[in-house]
């Protein structure tokens, strides 16, 4: 299982519904939309890269839970959720 799966399935309920309207919500954007957006609050990780030495990415998930990304040509591969903001930066 990936960690993303276990961060997910492991989410209260109430906060994998909201994840998945986001995800719904992020589906439907292009890059320039998503980037811009002020609810996800997109933001580079300049702290660290992917195991590829891709950069990485922040966004808002639900008020209390950002997921970790990375993207890859087209799609959007999100690698893990935090569900304290400061985690996902260390």
């Amino acid at each position: 299982m990936t960690i993303f799966r276990r961060d997910l399935f492991n989410l209260p309920k109430s906060e994998a519904l909201s994840a998945l309207k986001t995800f719904r919500k992020i589906s439907q954007l292009t890059w320039e939309q998503l980037y811009q957006d002020q609810g996800l609050k997109w933001e580079k990780i300049n702290s660290k890269k992917g195991q590829k030495g891709e950069n990485l990415y922040s966004f808002r998930i639900t008020q209390k839970c950002r997921a970790i990304a990375a993207r890859e040509c087209d799609y959007l591969r999100t690698l893990s959720l935090h569900s304290d903001h400061d985690s996902a930066y260390q």
